[in-house]
């Protein structure tokens, strides 16, 4: 399963959307309140490792050093 920066964005407005339920009140609100945080926790992490890709690449590519002209394995997408 591949999943896009759309995707999370998606997943993000879909959140925002279910806390916005003017219907959810009490242990149903705080229940999505508590589902809501850890939803951006995860979004916070997947935007940082796409940064630090991002960061890699340019690195790479800006590089005059041979022997840094390929990510390591473990920061290719």
């Amino acid at each position: 399963m591949k999943n896009t920066l759309g995707d999370l964005n998606n997943h993000l407005f879909a959140q925002l959307e279910r806390l916005n339920d003017e219907d959810l009140k009490g242990e149903e609100l705080q229940e999505e309140i508590h589902r809501a945080k850890a939803v951006t926790s995860v979004a916070a992490q997947i935007i940082a490792n796409g940064s630090l890709l991002v960061e890699a690449k340019k690195l790479v590519k800006e590089t005059s050093d041979p022997d840094i002209k390929k990510l390591p394995p473990m920061l290719e997408g």
